[in-house]
């Protein structure tokens, strides 16, 4: 089981880009679909963005869609999601998670959970 643990949060106004950063410690992770998700205040933890055992295999929520990227570098074991055009709405405490092999799109798909990392964007 790989543990994940994210960076790169912080304040920034709209329109800016940020990039974040999520390390799993552990075994094979490569083999293991990883997925950001986030969550806002009084809101549920919702899928942003998935990347699968197979880099091309991607998939994002549909409000983020041309705006966010996720990536990943197996040799670093890492995950990135690059967010540009950020809007106040994408304010959140943004979660790694990972699973085994494909995509999910649930937080309950997931068996591994990072603790978080604060976005705020001011308008």
């Amino acid at each position: 089981q790989v543990r994940p643990v994210e960076s790169g949060g912080g304040l920034v106004q709209a329109g800016d880009s940020m990039r974040l950063s999520c390390v799993a410690s552990g075994h094979l992770f490569s083999t293991y679909a990883m997925g950001w998700f986030r969550q806002a205040p009084g809101k549920e933890r919702e899928f942003v963005a998935a990347i699968g055992e197979i880099p091309r295999d991607t998939d994002y929520e549909d409000s983020v869609k041309g705006r966010f990227t996720i990536s990943r570098d197996n040799a670093k074991n890492a995950v990135y999601l690059q967010m540009s055009s950020l809007k106040p709405e994408d304010t959140a405490v943004y979660y790694c998670a990972a699973r085994p092999r494909e995509i999910g799109y649930q937080p309950w798909e997931y068996n591994s959970w990072g603790q978080g990392t604060e976005v705020t964007v001011s308008s």
